[in-house]
């Protein structure tokens, strides 16, 4: 059996030390569900937020094939908490799973070097704007693909104005870049930012990112940042964070 998890004090010591905070998110009750093999005496538990699945403890069939009702996307990226878990989920998926390196950065909360960051900001050509986002930009934001993770885990803009804090470049009408908080937990937010194609490489995301990293700072909010590749990695780090490791996702198509 399979048991949703509403007293995540019974399941928080499965994940033991996992500096993840999507994982976090879904033990704080913020954001995302937990689900475990036991009510009371779990032995394997998974966490899931947006298109993230994290799974620990002892390694369990039944945890990886279940999918909840409400959780209707067609992909996932799950993480396991060690090589047993993946080989289980690889052996349940088989070619539905594809194998993948992700980056972690280190969580550093006074690294950040304000002026840089505020030069950054100022850098933007006169052309452009950036705002931060309220409900139109909201809605603008929900509206395009390229778009549409910066607040996709906020079911209404309520939701969003009350757990969620970014910011985006447009250029008249036609909205270009954003960075926004993917997740929120108590103490701060997992970063997302995206850009539209034909404006990357253009150090729009730097400059995006460069404002959301001071908006948190303002807000005493940490602005955590996992990253996907190495160019994720390479834009972090120019930001000021720092590379901590390499760990291994599988990546779940037809979930």
């Amino acid at each position: 059996m399979v048991y949703e998890i509403a007293d995540t004090s019974n399941v928080s010591s499965l994940f033991g030390q996992w500096e993840e905070t999507l994982i976090w998110s879904c033990l704080q009750g913020i954001m995302g569900k937990i689900y475990a093999d036991h009510l009371y005496a779990p032995t394997a538990a998974m966490a899931i937020i947006g298109d993230f699945t994290f799974f620990a403890g002892k390694p369990n069939i039944e945890l990886v094939s279940y999918k909840p009702g409400w959780c209707r996307q067609s992909f996932m990226i799950m993480i396991p908490q060690n090589e047993f878990w993946k080989n289980t989920i690889i052996d349940f998926y088989g070619e539905k799973a594809a194998v993948i390196s992700r980056y972690a950065i280190k969580k550093e909360p006074h690294i950040f070097d304000t002026k840089k960051l505020e030069k950054a900001v100022a850098s933007l050509p006169e052309q452009y704007t950036l705002s931060m986002i309220d409900e139109r930009l909201y809605q603008m934001c929900k509206a395009e693909a390229w778009s549409a993770d910066l607040v996709s885990q906020y079911p209404g803009y309520e939701n969003y104005r009350k757990l969620g804090i970014g910011t985006v470049i447009c250029k008249e009408d036609i909205m270009i870049s954003g960075a926004s908080s993917y997740a929120r937990y108590q103490d701060g937010i997992e970063i997302e930012i995206d850009t539209r194609e034909e404006y990357r490489r253009k150090g729009f995301a730097y400059i995006c990112g460069a404002k959301l990293i001071l908006e948190c700072l303002k807000r005493n909010l940490y602005p955590s940042w996992d990253a996907q590749n190495k160019g994720s990695v390479a834009l972090a780090e120019k930001l000021g964070y720092h590379y901590s490791h390499t760990y291994t996702a599988i990546e779940i198509r037809g979930y």
